[in-house]
């Protein structure tokens, strides 16, 4: 089944903040920065509301997010603005064709960006992202697992996620993995209102907050 067509601009305007947009950087994410994984420059590729950037730019770090929403950028850069960080800088982009940023980035962080590209245009974004690495740098892309949030439907257009053979078949193509583990993804629990039917591998927290199954891959730039 294609990818469904979403409109983004449209996902950021809505009252509500869409499913992805936590208010803060998914919890898997977040233990890398603790655990002193990241190195500057950093992207945010597909940075959306970048909760992740301004967690990054309030520590210290240099980073910038891409995203293809006008609206999401400019949400992001009067955030970073209100908050006086002045580290992290927004653009729109197309980041599965981007330039401008040839050898820049130390660690390239990918929060659900990669599972919501069309199949066709996903070695685009490695290829790009990759242009835009610096020598031996970290990549970290956090994704769906197959079928986390059910079958894909005109009712349920989500992401149809990866197997961990497809996930790591598509990235080794272009960078070497150095690891690939479960991992869960946090989304606002009432998005799912919508689907109907429980989702039998899909939990939820006392905070409104639904965790579905995923994964988080680890790589590096191939010297």
């Amino acid at each position: 089944m294609s990818q469904p067509i979403m409109d983004w601009d449209a996902a950021y305007r809505q009252d509500t903040p869409p499913p992805w947009s936590i208010g803060r950087p998914q919890p898997e994410l977040a233990a890398l920065i603790e655990d002193g994984k990241v190195r500057s420059d950093v992207l945010d590729a597909g940075c959306g509301h970048a909760a992740l950037s301004l967690e990054l730019a309030a520590r210290g770090y240099t980073v910038v997010g891409l995203d293809a929403s006008a609206a999401a950028v400019a949400a992001a850069a009067a955030a970073a603005a209100e908050r006086g960080l002045t580290r992290a800088t927004f653009a729109q982009a197309d980041v599965t064709d981007f330039g401008g940023y040839d050898g820049r980035f130390s660690t390239i962080f990918d929060s659900g960006c990669f599972h919501a590209l069309p199949p066709e245009k996903r070695q685009d974004y490695l290829r790009s992202i990759l242009r835009a690495a610096a020598p031996g740098a970290s990549l970290y892309i956090l994704a769906f697992a197959a079928g986390a949030l059910g079958p894909q439907s005109a009712d349920r257009p989500g992401p149809r996620g990866f197997t961990e053979t497809e996930l790591h078949g598509a990235v080794a193509q272009l960078w070497h993995v150095d690891d690939l583990r479960p991992a869960k993804l946090y989304g606002n629990a009432g998005a799912l209102a919508a689907a109907g039917e429980p989702l039998p591998d899909v939990e939820r927290d006392d905070k409104g907050h639904f965790m579905a199954p995923g994964f988080l891959l680890s790589a590096h730039k191939p010297t």
